[in-house]
């Protein structure tokens, strides 16, 4: 694996998932979403969120870089893009031009993806179920009852979910792996949203 700078800055990324169509319908002011799970409309929606759906459409884009700066991103699209949740791709980047990290998919119509701070000091892992694959892309996580399937798209976010096998607490695995601390911390976040980082002590995932 190359040495990751420790100044290294991760981005968070949003695009839609590569089955959505949008659709502009400037008759009725609505924006349609097209899916494997069906149709989503959007009645009325404002300029920022219209601009933000076409480009993800296209890839991932950083929320900041699509409204205007005087724009709230709490207020306008943030709340869209959560009632949409099952048709949005959550990828953690780096801006060290090497790729992003890790991406994150919606496998269910119920599919939220909260980042929350994990406490320092408790222990999370891997889901007992977990069934890992190998893509061409990478790595793929999947688990019993998880609405999101995990690509690891670089070794970095693969240290991380090796560390997992074992109950291990974040401040811990930041201070073992070779990485950024940041970077292990976003990765294990998100890890944590998708459900793949459950508390060690749950006890559904307790015992072999």
């Amino acid at each position: 694996m190359e040495h990751t700078p420790a100044d290294v800055v991760t981005v968070h990324l949003w695009s839609l998932s590569e089955d959505v169509t949008v659709d502009h319908d400037v008759r009725h002011d609505q924006v349609v979403l097209k899916s494997r799970w069906g149709m989503d409309c959007l009645d009325r929606p404002g300029p920022e969120v219209r601009e933000a759906l076409r480009r993800m459409e296209l890839g991932p884009v950083v929320l900041a870089n699509v409204a205007d700066q005087h724009v709230d991103l709490n207020e306008v699209l943030l709340p869209v893009l959560s009632r949409l949740s099952h048709l949005v791709v959550r990828t953690l980047g780096a801006d060290d031009l090497r790729g992003p990290l890790l991406s994150v998919f919606p496998v269910a119509q119920d599919a939220p993806l909260p980042l929350v701070w994990l406490p320092g000091q408790r222990a999370v892992r891997l889901p007992r179920r977990t069934v890992l694959t190998i893509l061409n892309s990478g790595l793929s996580l999947e688990a019993d009852d998880c609405p999101h399937r995990v690509v690891l798209h670089r070794p970095e976010a693969a240290l991380v979910v090796a560390m997992l096998g074992w109950p291990v607490t974040p401040d811990t695995a930041k201070a073992a792996l070779p990485l950024p601390p940041q970077m292990t911390e976003g990765i294990m976040r998100y890890l944590a949203a998708a459900g793949m980082a459950p508390p060690a002590d749950d006890a559904a995932y307790d015992g072999v």
